[in-house]
């Protein structure tokens, strides 16, 4: 990836990320604090995201560990793209998303120190976020997993992620549908998010072309967006 331009100031950046986390759910991204109760989420990557696959599959009561893989990289997807999403579109602000913490008990990210980037100072915006989610961190994800989940039902993930966070920050911003669906759709476009899926109306309603497994758990359903429901 080439040079970025100078970053935004961490008060800005940390501003944009305290105002964003009030739309609440995946959109909460803590920002700063002791790293007490914390770890870098490298780590867990390298660990292969075990705690959170084997938490996700025991709430779901079920012995299919790749299920549990699979709930485990959508939600971590979810908190990636929800506070980069509403950070970019209303505060012009990317988060530069490289350090990031997981809490020791669950899933919540933190921020140690807030680092970004103006969004209309970058030449290429729709990569720079592609980047900072997928590559520098859901392939991170997949590639540390220790169960075989097929890659492009884990690109369907991410993809999925994307267009619910996108979808959530609509009903909640709906002035923003024009730039939010145009984003929306250049990161369809891009890397491994080609053919996952496409849009299927102004409300950003989504059919991938894969599934999560969510319907092998015992109380399993398919999603809505899922290539399976019809």
């Amino acid at each position: 990836m080439t040079a970025l331009p100078a970053r935004a100031p961490a008060r800005a950046v940390a501003a944009a990320l305290e105002d964003v986390a009030a739309l609440g759910g995946f959109f909460s991204l803590e920002v700063g604090g002791p790293d007490e109760n914390w770890h870098p989420v490298d780590d867990a990557y390298a660990r292969g995201f075990a705690d959170r696959v084997e938490a996700l599959a025991d709430r779901y009561d079920t012995r299919e560990m790749r299920i549990g893989a699979s709930i485990a990289q959508l939600g971590h997807g979810a908190r990636l793209w929800s506070p980069a999403l509403a950070s970019t579109l209303i505060h012009g602000i990317v988060p530069d998303l490289a350090a990031l913490h997981r809490a020791d008990d669950g899933p919540a990210l933190r921020l140690p120190v807030p680092e970004g980037w103006y969004a209309d100072r970058l030449p290429h915006l729709t990569e720079t976020l592609y980047e900072q989610v997928v590559h520098v961190h859901l392939d991170a994800l997949a590639a540390g997993l220790r169960v075989k989940v097929a890659s492009r039902l884990l690109d369907g993930n991410t993809a999925s992620a994307l267009v619910e966070a996108a979808r959530t920050l609509l009903v909640a911003r709906p002035e923003l549908r024009g730039p939010l669906t145009d984003l929306t759709r250049g990161l369809l476009a891009t890397g491994r998010l080609v053919s996952t899926g496409h849009i299927t109306g102004p409300a950003l309603t989504f059919r991938r072309r894969s599934c999560c497994l969510y319907y092998r758990a015992p109380a399993g359903v398919k999603c809505d967006d899922c290539s399976l429901a019809r």
